[in-house]
């Protein structure tokens, strides 16, 4: 697995994708799970999708001409097609053969592209919706297959001030810079927040991921969970 640091390592994208891109990218990727009866999107789905304000980092307003202009790029790299219909052009994502990936690496490389570096606690809690792994070992397992090809797609992200544990981040919109990987919310992100100073925001964090190992946790406890009693 490349560290955030490993600058001799071949990007999957020359040029990376732009965050629009990866935006939409990730969105595909996630309805195609989450909503397939309506999947392929329409470019105004994508949009909404877009801009959804949950399970998004950073939260974006993104307009269509701009979410038009990334579905179009995203099919010059063929990592996206399109399906006239009646009504509505619709899309559909290409990951899968376009970067080999399983459903399992593709859902995590979707919850990469979406909310930005998490941690491995992080990925198996929000990937329930998306693709059911059994443990945290599995999660792992898919990253380091992600991180260990030649154009690594997965980066080890080592713990920062107020962290607990490291993170995983994507390739596919450049390299992993630290101080990109470490600054908070902007504060037209999180409105809310804007008050809160650097040190609450790294409790915020560390807290954010405290309650994502322990939801982890419970999964794995639950009846029919992978560590259940037969």
């Amino acid at each position: 697995m490349h560290d955030f640091s490993s600058s001799e390592a071949v990007l999957p994208f020359d040029p990376p994708l732009s965050a629009e891109e990866a935006r939409v990218l990730g969105c595909l990727i996630e309805k195609e799970a989450t909503t397939p009866e309506a999947y392929p999107l329409t470019q105004n789905a994508c949009v909404t999708a877009a801009n959804q304000k949950t399970s998004r980092h950073p939260v974006m307003k993104l307009d269509p001409g701009r979410v038009g202009q990334a579905l179009r790029q995203l099919e010059q790299r063929e990592l996206v097609r399109s399906e006239f219909g009646a009504r509505a052009t619709r899309y559909a994502h290409l990951v899968d053969s376009a970067l080999s990936l399983t459903p399992a690496q593709r859902t995590l490389v979707g919850l990469l592209l979406l909310r930005g570096p998490q941690t491995l606690a992080e990925l198996f809690s929000r990937s329930e919706r998306m693709h059911r792994f059994d443990d945290l070992d599995e999660v792992r397992y898919c990253l380091e297959r992600l991180g260990g090809r030649d154009e690594p797609l997965v980066v080890l992200v080592p713990r920062g001030p107020g962290q607990r544990e490291d993170r995983y981040a994507q390739t596919l919109a450049g390299r992993v810079q630290v101080s990109a990987a470490e600054r908070t919310p902007a504060q037209s992100d999180v409105p809310e927040q804007s008050s809160a100073g650097p040190a609450m925001e790294q409790r915020l964090n560390a807290l954010e991921s405290r309650v994502a190992a322990l939801e982890a946790g419970m999964k794995m406890l639950l009846p029919g969970g992978p560590h259940a009693a037969g």
